[in-house]
Parts: C-alpha cells; sequence; structure tokens
C-alpha cells in the first residue's frame, strides 16, 4: 500500500512538473504614450499637418523589444512586446505631441489623410532607436514640406539620449516617451512659426 501511495504521489508531481514545462512564459505588451503636460490651447492660424512617413531601422522594427547584449550581440525578448506595430504607433505618437504642441487639431497620422488640405507633410528617418548601456538613442532625420508649389523643404537632424530612471522594461519604454517628446518639441519649434496656406 505504502508503494502505491509513493508511486500515486511520484505521479502526480512528474505530471504537475510537466505541465509546468509545457506552459509558455506570459507575455508583457507596451505601448508608446503621449506628452500630457504642455498642451497648448487650441491656435486657430496654427498649420495642418500630416505626418506622412516614419522609418526605423530594421532591427528594431519587430514586434519584440530589442535589448543589448554582451559586446555586439542582442536579445530580442519574445515575451515583452510591443501592442502595435511601432511604424503605426510612433507616427500616432508623434502626431498627438505636436497637436498638443502648436495648439493645431489638424495632425493626421496617417498617409492617406496627407491630401493637399493639410499644410505641410512630416517626414521622420529614424537612424537609431535603441538601447544603449543605461539609457536610450533616438536620432531622427526629419523634414517639413509645404504642400505649396515651389515652397523650401524645413529639415534637421535631432539625437536624443535619455537616461533610464530605474531598471526594467517599463523604464526602457519610459524613456523612448521621453525621447520622443524632446523629438516633438524639435519639431514643433519651426511650426509655430509656418503659416497655413492661403
Amino acid at each position: 500500500m505504502n508503494r502505491f501511495r509513493a508511486w500515486l504521489l511520484c505521479s502526480g508531481l512528474m505530471i504537475v512538473g510537466l505541465s509546468a514545462c509545457g506552459r509558455s512564459p506570459q507575455t508583457t505588451f507596451y505601448t508608446l504614450s503621449p506628452l500630457v503636460a504642455e498642451a497648448t490651447a487650441l491656435q486657430p492660424a496654427a498649420p495642418a499637418l500630416a505626418v506622412v512617413s516614419v522609418t526605423l531601422p530594421e532591427l528594431v522594427d519587430r514586434p519584440q523589444l530589442v535589448v543589448p547584449d554582451t559586446g555586439a550581440k542582442v536579445v530580442i525578448l519574445e515575451s515583452h512586446r510591443w501592442a502595435e506595430p511601432l511604424k503605426a504607433a510612433i507616427p500616432r505618437l508623434l502626431a498627438d505631441n505636436l497637436s498638443r504642441l502648436i495648439g493645431a487639431d489638424q495632425v493626421a497620422a496617417y498617409p492617406q489623410h496627407a491630401a493637399n488640405h493639410v499644410d505641410y507633410r512630416l517626414f521622420v528617418d529614424l537612424q537609431r532607436f535603441e538601447v544603449v548601456g543605461n539609457s536610450v538613442v533616438v536620432d531622427a532625420l526629419w523634414q517639413l514640406r509645404s504642400t505649396k508649389d515651389g515652397a523650401t523643404p524645413l529639415s534637421g537632424r535631432t539625437k536624443i539620449t535619455e537616461s533610464l530612471a530605474a531598471s526594467g522594461y517599463e523604464a526602457i519604454i519610459d524613456g523612448y516617451n521621453r525621447a520622443l517628446a524632446a523629438l516633438s518639441r524639435e519639431i514643433a519649434q519651426p511650426l509655430r512659426s509656418l503659416p497655413k496656406k492661403p
């Protein structure tokens, strides 16, 4: 009888162990957040803007978070993912930030809304969007193009390094939010003085 009980106990432990091994690790999803503390009152003369294109390095243009490992190696984190593609999230975040910063209610985040009714189109090429040591780095080339024929584009390059306030993946997301907010402020500066189309 004791042997039978011991066999039952061992069998139960094996089943529990196997079921634990078969479980997938829980996946955590992350989103980017717009700035909220710097909203400008609605400006009737603010230009209409479309965020037409945001390009990303292929290394980070994926659902998983990418963090550095030793040397030149990186880790692609299967259980820590973006809730939506960055190519959709970043344009919408920039549009939201810019709308708040310049007091404009006509800021769109998708190419299909970039018709001639807007005053300017924004193109952003993210050269770097990565974790480096205890910081995140966002390095962006950007260009504002008027929809008015013959107008000279405004362009710039903005490199932001934001130190991580804590350890963990949420601190990385917070760093990206702060870096993209700083990029938005850089782009907003010339936009404030640009006229609407006549």
